[in-house]
């Protein structure tokens, strides 16, 4: 999915954004079940926080605040593969977004 365009209005930014996360929020979760990876209550609530958030700086524009790669080290490859998938869906967010939503990834993984 390519969001290229930044809405300004704001009802309909707010209309888009909540649209967004909704079909990407459905794709992360089959997703994570495809991989037999399942969140629980609080990891979901947080995931589902911050997949709402990646939408609305894919449709507002606004960029995340600087982010330190080395933070990341230790994510596991395949949580960063799924992160970065989810990433490339919304089609204009940069990677150090798959750096932050890999977290929940890795952290949900260990629920097995």
């Amino acid at each position: 999915m390519n969001n290229g365009a930044v809405i300004h209005d704001e009802g309909e930014q707010a209309a888009q954004t909540e649209r967004l996360a909704d079909k990407m929020l459905q794709q992360v979760f089959a997703l994570l079940s495809r991989h037999g990876i399942v969140p629980n209550d609080v990891q979901e609530q947080m995931l589902t926080s911050h997949v709402r958030a990646m939408a609305h700086r894919s449709i507002s524009g606004e960029p995340l605040p600087e982010v330190d790669a080395s933070l990341f080290e230790e994510i596991s490859e395949d949580s960063m593969m799924l992160a970065r998938e989810v990433v490339a869906q919304f089609g204009n967010l940069p990677d150090e977004e798959a750096w932050l939503l890999s977290v929940h990834f890795e952290v949900a993984k260990d629920n097995l």
